[in-house]
């Protein structure tokens, strides 16, 4: 009953709400994306490669939260990338902001209202997988949603068909032809040497996992952990959206108590720094196939 209550009394939006987001967006770009890219921290940079952009702060859109991560550049951008039209978030929303599981997720709904049809979501994860190394590319084969054991899952609350069906399959989240895709590009890129595919893992955060809590998600089968991404998925396949998923492993998660090793955000970015020329032209040139 807790869980369900709790689930309950998070505020929620309306269809008019995300429309009016979208309606204003449409009447302030010419630009009609289909693809849409969620970038996780440090990744930001992959909007930069947009040609003929139009960039709108989220503080002067209507409705859109605020992004206060560092590393998270708050805007929205469309323009086209490899001659097709897109639109990228520079930083995304977390349950550690202090934000609801329906202000989270937002975003893709809009991004639904505008005719996006394919959701791309990048994120910076730690390695729970032991073959992993710092730097790997992960594309996401599922995940597990830890919040959502708990209750927190953003299709909580009243559905409204227009969006999607009450009860959505999860078990073919991330789309097995865009995974292929990537694959075969990676190759293309020569990123195959460090690409890897397993199983992703969120938790609410901000504070990074204790080893108790690594070695428990490893007997649950998860590859690597993070606080962002499964929100955004869930409501994307909602919607009917086509997703792929992309970590990049950006440390190696703890698990032996005498290890002087920890876990901080200044080492994520600095990893991302150093793998983001790769992860970037793996998604632009994937986007041309798509």
């Amino acid at each position: 009953m807790e869980a369900a209550s709790s689930c309950l009394s998070q505020s929620s939006y309306s269809y008019e709400d995300y429309k009016e987001t979208a309606d204003w967006l449409l009447a302030n770009t010419k630009q009609r994306p289909k693809v849409a890219i969620i970038c996780g921290s440090g990744l930001g940079g992959l909007a930069e490669l947009l040609g003929d952009r139009n960039v709108f702060q989220y503080k002067d859109i209507p409705r859109f939260p605020i992004s206060t991560v560092q590393g998270h550049a708050g805007q929205l951008v469309f323009g086209k990338l490899q001659g097709r039209e897109c639109v990228c978030m520079q930083g995304r929303f977390h349950f550690y902001e202090g934000y609801n599981i329906h202000t989270v997720t937002y975003p893709v709904r809009v991004f639904f209202l505008l005719g996006v049809e394919t959701l791309i979501v990048t994120n910076a994860a730690g390695g729970l997988n032991g073959s992993y190394n710092v730097g790997d590319i992960m594309l996401i084969k599922d995940h597990i949603n830890m919040p959502g054991f708990s209750g927190q899952n953003p299709l909580c609350g009243h559905n409204d068909d227009r969006f999607g069906v009450r009860f959505p399959c999860m078990s073919d989240a991330y789309d097995g032809e865009l995974r292929a895709l990537a694959k075969q590009t990676a190759k293309e890129q020569s990123c195959d040497s460090f690409l890897q595919e397993g199983v992703y893992c969120m938790l609410a955060g901000p504070t990074y996992e204790t080893i108790a809590e690594c070695k428990v998600l490893q007997t649950l089968g998860a590859d690597a952990v993070g606080m962002s991404t499964v929100p955004e998925v869930v409501v994307a396949r909602h919607c009917g959206l086509r997703v792929l998923g992309l970590s990049l492993i950006t440390n190696k998660v703890v698990t032996d108590y005498d290890s002087t090793e920890k876990a901080n955000h200044e080492e994520v970015l600095r990893t991302t720094r150093h793998r983001t020329e790769d992860l970037q032209n793996l998604v632009s040139h994937l986007i041309s196939k798509i």
